[in-house]
């Protein structure tokens, strides 16, 4: 690594493969939130150096799909598999494991498949085709996002050292699915039970931590956008420091 990749936010782009992994073990973590170790010899080599890392699991929701996937063929003009985006919680390739965390929504191909997953089936995945890596330079942190950023959060957290401070704003469906979030740093948590708060109104009324600021917001696609705009219009957040991204879509039409 350079000097200058120690100092910078930069990205590293990783060889596509496809993996089959098998199912080791399945955790309830909260009544909505499950965790699924997978794990096997093609875990071997697989590379995730960012904390939102993410992998395409892949699912077949028709014969043809589940025909693409067992051929492995994924040409442009064929069936493909229906594919869906999850950072993986826990690599580690000491023992083969990869934990994957769902949220239990009710709906999705990626929820149905991990709410009746059972010890030795079969999860297909592939990637990270890259990682943005945010390395140890900032003062301080706010990272907020809900239950769909709570893995990539969780990754961060584990990784700062003491010293660092920590703003966490984590939107949830109740009390219940609250988690432990383990790190070195100095972490404030705080919980948005999104039937009783209203996110914005919560970020609007933050005191910011002090000092060089980095900021990190996934969330629904238009909860992300007013969120951004808010932390950088009203509360000061430089938007070069600042990355948004959509985890989610409540409107499926909403492709701008």
């Amino acid at each position: 690594m350079t000097v200058s990749e120690n100092t910078t936010i930069h990205r590293v782009n990783h060889e596509i493969k496809h993996r089959r992994l098998n199912v080791l073990r399945v955790t309830e973590l909260t009544p909505r939130m499950r965790r699924i170790t997978v794990g096997g010899p093609e875990l071997q080599g697989f590379t995730s150096v960012g904390s939102d890392d993410h992998v395409k699991l892949m699912f077949a929701c028709s014969e043809q799909e589940q025909a693409a996937l067992d051929n492995l063929d994924f040409s442009r003009d064929g069936v493909r598999p229906t594919m869906r985006e999850y950072t993986p919680r826990r690599i580690d390739l000491t023992n083969g494991e990869m934990d994957i965390d769902f949220v239990l929504h009710g709906d999705g191909p990626a929820s149905t498949w991990a709410a009746q997953a059972q010890v030795g089936q079969v999860l297909n995945i592939a990637g990270p085709r890259a990682s943005m890596v945010v390395p140890d330079i900032f003062d301080s942190y706010l990272l907020i996002g809900d239950e769909t950023a709570i893995p990539a959060i969780a990754r961060r957290l584990e990784e700062l050292p003491a010293g660092r401070k920590v703003l966490a704003l984590i939107e949830i469906e109740d009390a219940r699915e609250q988690q432990p979030l383990p790190s070195a740093a100095q972490v404030e948590v705080i919980w948005v039970q999104r039937h009783q708060q209203a996110l914005l109104e919560v970020i609007k009324g933050l005191s910011l931590p002090g000092g060089q600021l980095y900021t990190w917001v996934a969330l629904e696609k238009s909860l992300t956008r007013q969120a951004k705009r808010l932390l950088v219009d009203e509360k000061g957040v430089k938007e070069e420091l600042i990355k948004a991204v959509a985890y989610w879509r409540l409107d499926p039409h909403d492709d701008e």
